[in-house]
């Protein structure tokens, strides 16, 4: 008997295509593996078992032949609205009404041929970089006293120990590229405009994109494709990039650490014998940046607050908000942002990429930080990713590359940053780096 979980999406997507397996034995076995696992990992939310089986049969009285996603369990971060369920976006807040549409980018999964299983957890309002809250808590597969990351934790959680091959998450300040990192996942946030965003109440002032989160370089590409609405096609060739590596922290007072700064140097020079051109140069953030993102990241919240009730909101939410209206108007000019967008436009003129650690430490204990302080939080975040925000308030496409482990075995990771519209390029140049540095696809928990 052939089994399908673990496989990547590309392989299951194959198999139902040439009839070797249908959707129903596909999803039905991801789904009993969900149902053995989630106690531990708390990727899920809520899961959709009769609704996703009576999908997958209905699916299989289509045309396979064109489908490229044909058969593949998904799960949706719980931020995006997916016909017939609630969007609770990790708190008691929210309302319990179910969903009369699909976010576009679920359409276009569905329309591919993947079939919704759940909604993952998420902190509250997608804030922070640990996913916990009153729906439980997210734990990296790979250790489960360890944080998913947040804020697509759960998204990644739920990739990362087989319970499905992809998984949809988004990335306001690092969303998806954080847990990326913790999980040994790809996780691409593309750039601005490249795949439809409608997150939350105005997508953090443009910062929020969607995007995919995988095992393989193959898959991460075939989910791009299908929310961007493009072709697969990876360059032809294998073009010489100009590659500059920095292991700077763009924060002022944070350090990253030796592993993640070993790890991109190791990255760099793979990419050296591989023929493209590299050499260390930082990128010149500004002395501002720390407030920018500060400002930025706290006002998205304080936007996506306004219309709900305080009182059941988290304190550290509550706080996180407060503080960001204060930086309401200033935000909305965007004026900062565009003297990033400026100051950085010299530097990726002479750099086609940037590689740079994912994360400047491992990702905190797996625990209620909800109940925690808004300054505990606050520090803790910022100092264990501080190397994502600059390429959300740029608005240039990013993704996070399992690449090596720390000590203890938990995976470690790279960033890839590139010029707008360069996403294909960075998958080039991450399939290149997964074929130099093979990795574990996920985490045993059996």
């Amino acid at each position: 008997m052939t089994i399908w979980v673990g496989r990547t999406a590309a392989e299951i997507a194959a198999a139902v295509r040439e009839k070797r397996v249908t959707p129903r034995e596909v999803v039905a076995e991801h789904l009993a593996r969900i149902e053995l696992l989630d106690a531990r990992v708390g990727a899920f939310r809520t899961l959709r078992t009769e609704a996703a089986l009576a999908e997958a049969d209905e699916l299989a009285t289509r045309d396979l032949g064109r489908l490229p996603l044909a058969g593949v369990p998904v799960a949706v971060k719980d931020n995006l609205p997916v016909r017939g369920e609630s969007n609770r976006l990790g708190s008691a807040a929210s309302p319990d009404t179910p969903a009369d549409h699909d976010h576009v980018t679920v359409a276009r999964l569905r329309a591919a041929g993947a079939v919704v299983v759940g909604l993952t957890n998420v902190p509250e309002l997608c804030v922070f970089g640990t996913t916990d809250g009153v729906h439980g808590i997210a734990r990296n597969p790979w250790d489960t006293s360890r944080t998913a990351g947040g804020s697509s934790g759960g998204s990644a959680a739920a990739v990362a120990a087989g319970m499905v091959p992809i998984a949809l998450g988004n990335d306001g300040m690092g969303s998806l590229r954080i847990p990326a990192a913790n999980c040994g996942l790809v996780g691409l946030k593309p750039g601005h405009g490249t795949v439809p965003a409608g997150i939350g109440q105005g997508d953090w002032f443009g910062m929020s994109e969607n995007g995919p989160l995988a095992t393989t370089v193959e898959d991460a590409r075939l989910m791009f494709a299908v929310l961007a609405g493009t072709e697969a096609v990876p360059p032809p060739g294998k073009q010489a990039l100009k590659v500059a590596v920095s292991v700077r922290s763009p924060l002022v007072g944070v350090k990253v650490t030796r592993p993640y700064r070993a790890a991109a140097r190791e990255a760099a020079e793979l990419l050296s014998t591989a023929g493209h051109l590299v050499r260390p140069a930082d990128p010149p953030y500004p002395l501002w940046l720390s407030t920018t993102a500060l400002a930025h990241w706290t006002a998205g919240t304080a936007v996506d607050a306004e219309e709900l009730d305080p009182r059941l909101l988290t304190r550290r939410t509550r706080v996180h908000a407060a503080v960001g209206r204060r930086f309401l108007n200033g935000v909305r000019k965007g004026d900062r942002r565009e003297q990033l967008r400026r100051r950085l436009e010299p530097f990726f003129a002479e750099h086609d990429v940037l590689i740079t650690p994912a994360l400047a430490r491992r990702g905190p204990a797996a625990a209620a930080w909800h109940e925690r302080g808004w300054l505990r939080n606050l520090l803790v975040n910022t100092n264990y990713s501080p190397l994502t925000p600059p390429w959300n308030l740029t608005g240039l496409p990013a993704m996070s590359v399992p690449f090596g482990t720390l000590p203890g075995g938990a995976p470690c990771a790279v960033q890839l940053v590139g010029r707008p519209g360069s996403e294909l390029d960075l998958l080039a140049l991450a399939g290149q780096l997964e074929e130099l540095h093979p990795w574990r696809r996920t985490a045993s928990l059996d």
